[in-house]
């Protein structure tokens, strides 16, 4: 328009990056199904009787958002299943390693280290105990 100045390259870049782009799936990076971050447990969980994870098995809890391991000598460790990288909740376990399918980020779920990127971070490890038979996994702290 004459008179009027050219918007400036900050501006131009402000403006697209505020603006939605039609297309690019943003629902499938959305954190959950709701569209809500899935959390960490914030009360103890009970996943499950005591015998629901053998020695030397792992266990996927997806409506936990917790994965158990149990080591040969009996002892469990529990890690929260959302993703570090984008918070989406971790639904696929492969053997031990489980498989964020927002983003293709995988962990080991016995120990909760990053196997592979984008996440940098390992999952957060949950304190886990067997209470009257059954496995039951606190929040973090």
């Amino acid at each position: 328009m004459p008179g009027r100045p050219a918007p400036s390259r900050r501006t131009v870049l402000r403006s697209a990056a505020a603006t939605p782009v039609a297309g690019l799936g943003l629902a499938a990076c959305s954190p959950g199904d709701d569209g809500a971050a899935p959390a960490r447990p914030t009360a103890p969980v009970d996943l499950g009787a005591d015998g629901d994870v053998a020695k030397g098995a792992t266990k996927l809890f997806p409506d936990g958002n917790v994965v158990v391991s149990r080591a040969a000598d009996g002892s469990l460790k529990a890690f929260s299943t959302v993703c570090t990288h984008a918070g989406c909740p971790i639904r696929k376990l492969e053997g031990t390693k489980l498989v964020c399918n927002c983003h293709g980020s995988e962990f080991d779920a016995r120990t909760g280290e990053v196997l592979h990127a984008p996440a940098t971070v390992p999952l957060v490890e949950l304190p886990v105990s067997v209470e009257q038979g059954r496995i039951v996994a606190s929040p973090g702290t």
